[in-house]
C-alpha cells in the first residue's frame, strides 16, 4: 500500500476555469450570431491569426501539463510496513520527525536536515564541532538503529552530508 496525493484542489480549480472559459466564449459566440454587440469587444479572429495561434499553442502546452499531473504519480504520503501487516503503513512525515529525532540525538548534533526520497534518506548535519571526524557515521548509525526498529518492506538507506558552523 502506498498512498499517493489525490491532485483533487488541481482539478477542481482547473475545472471551474475551464467552465468560465467556456461559458464566456459560449456567451460571446451566441452574440456573435444573433447580430447583438458582444461583452468583450473583439476583433473577427481568423484562424491563421498570430493571437489565435499563440493562444492555441499555450493552451495546448496547459493541456499536456495537466494531462502529465494526472498521469504521472505524485509523491508518496505512505510508506508501506512489512507484507505481514496487508494494509499498514507510516506517513512519510512521522518516518521523516522520527528519523530526525534520532538523528539530532548524536553527540555533537546541532540540527538536522532529513528528506525522506525514494529508496534513501538524505540527512544534512550542522555541528559546532571543528572536526566532523566520525560525526557523520555516528548519525548513519543512530538512522539504522531507529530504521531497524520500524518494520518497512524496503527500508531506505541514509545519506549523512556533514556541515560544520566553523
Amino acid at each position: 500500500m502506498i498512498r499517493r496525493p489525490r491532485r483533487s484542489v488541481p482539478a477542481t480549480l482547473t475545472a471551474v476555469v475551464l467552465l468560465a472559459v467556456c461559458a464566456a466564449v459560449a456567451t460571446w459566440t451566441v452574440q456573435q450570431l444573433i447580430g447583438r454587440t458582444p461583452f468583450v469587444a473583439l476583433p473577427n479572429p481568423h484562424w491563421n491569426d498570430l493571437g489565435v495561434a499563440i493562444a492555441g499553442g499555450g493552451l495546448a502546452v496547459l493541456g499536456l501539463v495537466l494531462l502529465l499531473a494526472a498521469i504521472l504519480p505524485g509523491k508518496p504520503m505512505v510508506v508501506p510496513l512489512t507484507e505481514d501487516e496487508s494494509d499498514a503503513g507510516a506517513s512519510t512525515r512521522s518516518l521523516r520527525s522520527t528519523l530526525q529525532a534520532a538523528a539530532d540525538s548524536v553527540d555533537g548534533v546541532t540540527a538536522t536536515k532529513l528528506k525522506v526520497r525514494r529508496g534513501k534518506v538524505i540527512a544534512r548535519v550542522r555541528t559546532n564541532r571543528i572536526s566532523t571526524d566520525g560525526l557523520d557515521e555516528a548519525v548513519r548509525a543512530a538512522l539504522e538503529r531507529r530504521l531497524g526498529q520500524i518494520p518497512l518492506t524496503a527500508p531506505p538507506s541514509p545519506r549523512i552530508r556533514t556541515r560544520s558552523a566553523r
